[in-house]
């Protein structure tokens, strides 16, 4: 780890936080979190570190926000809400895992598919690594926290997820399907935003990091 990649894992670090803060606050009748907006902001900290400093400092903020994470799930779990007559953590088994194994998973993805595409266009490399790592992290991240199929948690971490396995029209207007099938669309909608959206901050800021190395 050297001083330049510090930025990078500081600023991993404070995505993270904030999302796990964030995704408490629901919005649109509960289809989002604000968290929802904040946590695609990873994806465009990697690939930046990736373009400018390689595979080798984007692992290491992609590790950083993991471990990361895990803190904040750890503490999460430990706080203890009430609701509708019982109490319950704010951060359930299921989804700590889930946010652990699709984090890693996805970013460590990103890294792989923006390697490969580092030599096309500038736009390429960070828009398909990106794109790729969001649905997979929003494939894993809703199944393996949500999905009435997964079962090896056991009935107690099961229980505090059920309610996403209501049946409810998709996205309020189609067939009916599981509740949690209509947050996953709606999150992987706004990552999809996000990831055209980041192409303009990331180029910036590229180019900036790109002088300031020159200068040195």
């Amino acid at each position: 780890m050297t001083r330049t990649h510090l930025p990078g894992i500081l600023a991993m670090a404070a995505i993270v936080v904030a999302s796990n803060i964030l995704v408490q606050f629901l919005l649109l009748d509960g289809l989002l979190t604000w968290g929802a907006f904040t946590y695609p902001l990873a994806f465009l900290v990697t690939d930046v570190m990736n373009r400018v400093y390689g595979v080798a400092a984007a692992r290491k903020v992609v590790l950083a926000g993991f471990v990361t994470g895990v803190i904040c799930s750890l503490i999460g779990s430990q706080i203890m809400l009430q609701g509708d007559g019982y109490t319950y953590a704010a951060v359930p088994l299921r989804i700590a895992v889930a946010s652990g194994v699709g984090f890693l998973v996805a970013q460590l993805t990103d890294i792989a598919v923006f390697d490969r595409f580092r030599g096309g266009r500038w736009w390429r490399a960070p828009l398909v690594s990106t794109l790729v790592g969001s649905a997979l992290d929003t494939a894993l991240f809703f199944t393996i926290a949500f999905s009435a199929s997964v079962t090896f948690f056991g009935a107690e971490a099961d229980g505090a997820v059920n309610w996403a396995w209501e049946a409810v029209p998709f996205f309020n207007a189609g067939p009916l399907a599981p509740l949690w099938v209509t947050l996953a669309f709606a999150d992987w909608l706004v990552k999809l935003a996000l990831a055209l959206i980041a192409l303009i901050p990331f180029r910036a800021i590229v180019a900036r990091l790109g002088q300031n190395r020159a200068l040195a």
